[in-house]
């Protein structure tokens, strides 16, 4: 009993040195390959965007989650994740935006079979840029463990051209040695020229933090808040869009808490500067919690509504509204935005 006792501690011992030299450390700021075919942008002429967390084509309506209360870790088999892929392809495809921004896209990841979703999603579209949130090459939770994982944030354009793009680090709220094999969040800012001027039009591909306290995700919200302000501050065109992980305004009235422990606080309208807009719809919601497969009859499942945009004031927005996928091919519903730059 002692010598397997010593091998039990010995072996968790090596896991953790192991994990913490191969821990997942970028830097503050990074620049980010793109690649990019297209025009500058122009002002005066209506655009759209797609905004949609895909839930790395393995949480469609037959999954649930352990970090919710489910069970599961990942879908039964490869063709399960093929076929959800397969479905967000087509529901992209289908709103022909000229910008899509998109999260939690896997590229080599156990809990996805492997496939390659950010090249296969990234062939459709003129210009693209991707920046990692969660790279790991090992997480040794729940049982079966989720193993290794390298997800990220995906912006695409069709017939714009991204000039540059950076990846900006948020600040990660868990300590050694949970965060060693945690998210490690960030802002995916991509630049797009705007004809005629030396402006551009900033993206701001998001994804904050979830499974963490209110002061985690305030640190984050704050350093989103002042990186978008100081980008219009230089006369840029901003767009911020994605997966909050936070209530927009007057959400938990319309879709109040039935079920799930899962908790967070609002999206505060008043903390942005005056002038700009918060872009999001709660006629649909936007989520859905993963503690059991999706039955939209049972008075128990949860929604929420925590995906959208926020608009600089040089930015008009003429239509958003949160497409009703029911959930098929993943655990949040798309936003699509209709705007202009003025």
């Amino acid at each position: 009993m002692l010598t397997l006792i010593i091998v039990i501690v010995t072996l968790l011992a090596g896991l953790l040195v192991w994990l913490s030299v191969t821990e997942f450390k970028p830097a503050a700021v990074e620049a980010v390959a793109v690649e990019s075919r297209g025009e500058a942008v122009e002002t005066g002429k209506e655009l759209s965007l797609f905004c949609w967390n895909i839930g790395y084509s393995g949480l469609g309506a037959a999954q649930d989650f352990f970090m919710d209360g489910g069970k599961n870790v990942r879908p039964e088999s490869k063709d399960i994740v093929y076929g959800y892929l397969d479905g967000i392809t087509q529901t992209i495809k289908e709103a022909d935006a000229d910008i899509i921004l998109l999260q939690e896209v896997d590229q080599n990841s156990r809990r996805s079979y492997h496939v390659n979703q950010r090249e296969l999603l990234s062939g459709y579209y003129s210009s693209n840029s991707y920046a990692l949130n969660y790279s790991c090459p090992f997480v040794p939770i729940p049982f079966p463990p989720m193993g290794q994982v390298n997800s990220g944030l995906l912006t695409l354009t069709d017939g714009l051209a991204i000039s540059s793009a950076q990846r900006i680090a948020l600040t990660c709220p868990f300590s050694w040695p949970v965060r060693i094999a945690n998210l490690k969040r960030c802002l995916l800012v991509s630049y797009i020229p705007v004809k005629g001027s030396d402006k551009m039009l900033v993206l701001v591909n998001l994804h904050l933090e979830a499974y963490t306290d209110s002061e985690g995700r305030e640190a984050q919200t704050k350093q989103f808040l002042d990186l978008i302000t100081a980008e219009y501050e230089k006369g840029n065109y901003v767009i911020a869009g994605g997966d909050f992980n936070q209530f927009f305004p007057g959400s938990r009235i319309v879709y109040p808490k039935v079920s799930t422990d899962w908790d967070a606080q609002e999206l505060d309208p008043s903390r942005l500067p005056a002038g700009w807009t918060m872009a999001y719809d709660l006629s649909v919601p936007t989520c859905r919690a993963l503690n059991q497969p999706y039955n939209p009859s049972n008075p128990t499942t949860q929604y929420f509504s925590i995906d959208g945009l926020i608009l600089s004031p040089n930015v008009k927005m003429l239509e958003v509204k949160t497409i009703d996928k029911g959930f098929e091919n993943s655990d949040h519903n798309p936003v699509q935005l209709r705007f202009v730059l003025n």
